[in-house]
């Protein structure tokens, strides 16, 4: 049942921005538990993960290594890029920017399953992206977006830590102690997952009522865009360097699915709620390419070669 309602996603994100939409009072006010709702999300993360799953980089450092290149190198780059292209305004352009520079999404490790894909390297991806964001993701920011708009770095940094790096922490640490006990948190931690995303979408999507009316046509093309960028450059870079399909696959999702559920938050607490626009529109149609992706890969015979 869990596994049903949360492989539905997008239809409850779309629901929720459809709701907020024509009732956005009641979002709009709840607009200071965007952060907690985001810990609570990574805390779920966390309990999914065990300390092997970041000790597994010194096992297999090339694809590792590979991803994670390709998440913070290919991503802002492509964010920035498609921003200056469409002459975006500086918030727009920070939020954009913002999506490329988060790390790895949450929802990655389940498409990456679905397609066939190499899902203990999945996980090791999402967990090293995300510890890796905590330094990463202010610093690129700057470099891509610091002479438009001012960047925080250390203010950015230390709430990456908070609503990051702890509640990571703290879940991976009581899975690895508590391995068999954690089950009914594993289990349950990814539908308080999605509806904790959806809720926050539903609060961008009501701060932002009438931007988005007026930039939503656009602002969803180049977040199409920035994602299949993701997509296609995982896969055929990765493919290009001599890995094997399935690791193809996987660094493909990884690259192409960004949490922007960070992205979101970091853009209401730094920029403006204009800039959360990338990140929620990020989060709808990432899991819809993902889910339609992951559906044409695993009806494809799979070759290792």
């Amino acid at each position: 049942m869990v596994v049903r309602i949360t492989a539905l996603f997008p239809l409850w994100a779309l629901l929720g921005a459809l709701l907020a939409w024509f009732v956005p009072a009641p979002f709009a006010a709840c607009r200071p538990a965007i952060l907690p709702l985001l810990g609570v999300v990574m805390f779920g993360m966390g309990a999914g993960l065990r300390v092997e799953n970041f000790l597994a980089i010194l096992q297999r450092p090339t694809p590792v290594f590979l991803g994670l290149g390709l998440q913070f190198l290919m991503m802002p780059l492509a964010g920035w890029l498609l921003a200056l292209l469409a002459g975006l305004s500086p918030q727009l352009a920070a939020g954009m920017i913002l999506v490329g520079c988060s790390p790895g999404g949450t929802a990655s490790n389940v498409i990456c399953y679905l397609a066939r894909g190499d899902v203990a390297l999945s996980i090791t991806l999402t967990g090293c992206s995300t510890l890796l964001a905590i330094v990463a993701t202010p610093l690129l920011m700057l470099l891509y977006a610091g002479e438009t708009v001012n960047v925080p770095v250390l203010d950015i940094l230390q709430t990456i830590f908070w609503i990051i790096f702890l509640p990571v922490a703290l879940g991976t640490g009581l899975n690895h102690l508590f391995h068999d006990r954690m089950a009914v948190v594993r289990n349950v931690f990814p539908l308080v997952s999605v509806f904790a995303i959806v809720f926050i979408i539903a609060i961008i999507v009501a701060l932002n009522r009438q931007q988005l009316a007026d930039v939503a046509g656009v602002l969803f093309v180049l977040v199409v865009l920035h994602n299949l960028a993701g997509l296609a450059g995982g896969y055929w870079v990765s493919r290009w360097l001599g890995q094997d399909r399935r690791i193809c696959r996987t660094l493909a999702i990884e690259v192409g699915m960004q949490n922007s559920g960070l992205a979101v938050a970091l853009a209401v607490k730094y920029f403006s709620v204009a800039a959360a626009l990338p990140g929620a529109l990020f989060s709808v149609w990432h899991n819809l390419s993902g889910a339609m992706l992951a559906w044409h890969w695993n009806r494809r015979v799979l070759n290792d070669v």
